[in-house]
């Protein structure tokens, strides 16, 4: 059975910064493109950066290039997002997404607030 576990979030102040990590299990991990998307309350769930299989196409939302970092292991079937400068509308939960052509897992979600 496939899993994403996602670990890293908690609360942080403004200005801070967090690194998120997601472990996947039972998939060639290296054949997926990797996301993170986050959902704040009463909006929709929105892509915050995706990495391909092979590290070489990198894409981010606008509200978060240059302060957010994503990067992948394969080796030890892990994506990470380092997250910089946080602020309070960074609040949300972060999910993980592994998709590849007709596939498309989630993970379960991790909570990232950022207040003062």
């Amino acid at each position: 059975q496939v899993q994403l576990v996602e670990s890293g979030g908690g609360l942080v102040q403004p200005g801070g910064s967090l690194r998120l990590s997601c472990a996947a299990s039972e998939i060639i991990f290296s054949m997926y493109a990797m996301g993170w998307y986050r959902q704040a309350p009463g909006k929709q769930r929105e892509l915050v950066a995706i990495v391909s299989g092979g590290s070489s196409i990198i894409n981010y939302a606008d509200s978060v290039k240059g302060r957010f970092t994503i990067s992948r292991d394969n080796a030890k079937n892990t994506v990470y997002l380092q997250m910089n400068s946080l602020k309070p509308e960074d609040t949300a939960v972060y999910y993980c997404n592994a998709k590849k052509t007709l596939v498309n897992y989630w993970g379960q979600g991790t909570q990232v607030t950022v207040s003062s």
